[in-house]
């Protein structure tokens, strides 16, 4: 199966559009796990736990386990086992280098760590690309438009009458031959979000910054799936991982995600009845025959109805 279509599956399963960040960071997190290894292990699975069955994907951050050192390594390892195999892992580590350094880069994220996706920067063009793109059945989110303010230093810039990030949606997917490519689109950016999703066809977005950051979790959703026609992925991470500092905190980060899924199935109720055509006045009191039934994703307030074959 497809990474797109694994992901849509998922969406599909638990209801939710929402990634949540596995970025461990022990100055937020309760004293007691964060003097070993063991401990963030304990504090991340306890996470999981509580939230497997209300996301759509987890996104370790790889800085934040490159950091430990060897024992990092390994701990984002374990990590990954602990996490159910039907729910996609995106690395984040924003790969991008030559192409010999990019195939063990690749084998790396694919291979030791089991990544189903990967991020990665498209600064040194295709070659620094190819090697991810030939693991067809995974998938790779490119940055486009990041979520942080230094993003207006190069992404904005004036290339040939379009900013640079127009340029890199438009050739990320020329590139995405194999279905398997998306971009990163920040939603600190709701402009731009909204042109970069009728740019970048039927290939699914990342989008960080909502919550921490600033973004708006409506514009996000809206923008980011054009009213939820296409596959978009929101991600959170310190509002629902920190949400509490006690013991309590796999719930609070459980019960932060029920809200962000009721929010959006809120947001998709509505954007499938404003979609629905005003029903015409009946001309004659008989009618010969009926109107046909609604199908399940029409009459379901919380069916989520991009998909592709990829």
């Amino acid at each position: 199966m497809s990474a797109v279509r694994n992901l849509q599956k998922i969406q599909q399963k638990n209801r939710s559009m929402i990634c949540l960040g596995l970025d461990l960071d022990p100055k937020k997190m309760p004293s007691e796990f964060t003097n070993s290894a063991k401990g963030l292990f304990d504090f991340a699975h306890r996470i999981i736990d509580a939230t497997a069955d209300l996301v759509c994907c987890y996104k370790p951050n790889m800085a934040f386990y490159e950091s430990l050192g060897p024992d990092g390594l390994s701990l984002l390892k374990v990590i990954r086992d602990r996490i159910p195999e039907e729910i996609p892992v995106i690395m984040d580590g924003k790969r991008g280098d030559i192409g010999n350094t990019a195939q063990y880069y690749a084998e790396s994220m694919f291979d030791r760590y089991r990544a189903d996706w990967v991020t990665l920067s498209p600064y040194m063009g295709y070659d620094s690309l190819r090697p991810f793109l030939e693991y067809k059945e995974k998938g790779v989110f490119v940055l486009c438009l990041t979520s942080n303010s230094g993003s207006r230093d190069f992404q904005l810039l004036d290339v040939g009458g379009k900013p640079l990030y127009m340029a890199v949606a438009e050739k990320v997917l020329y590139w995405n031959k194999d279905q398997n490519c998306g971009l990163v689109v920040g939603a600190t950016h709701p402009d731009q979000l909204r042109e970069i999703r009728d740019a970048a066809g039927d290939m699914p977005l990342l989008i960080p910054g909502v919550g921490a950051q600033g973004g708006s979790l409506e514009e996000a959703a809206l923008h980011g799936s054009d009213n939820f026609k296409k596959p978009a992925v929101i991600n959170v991470s310190r509002s629902v991982l920190y949400a509490s500092n006690d013991k309590d905190f796999a719930l609070r980060a459980r019960q932060e995600l029920e809200k962000l899924n009721a929010q959006v199935a809120q947001l998709r109720a509505k954007a499938l009845q404003d979609s629905q055509p005003t029903p015409r006045p009946v001309a004659h009191e008989s009618v010969v025959g009926s109107a046909p039934e609604p199908t399940e994703a029409e009459s379901s307030p919380d069916s989520y109805p991009p998909q592709n074959n990829g």
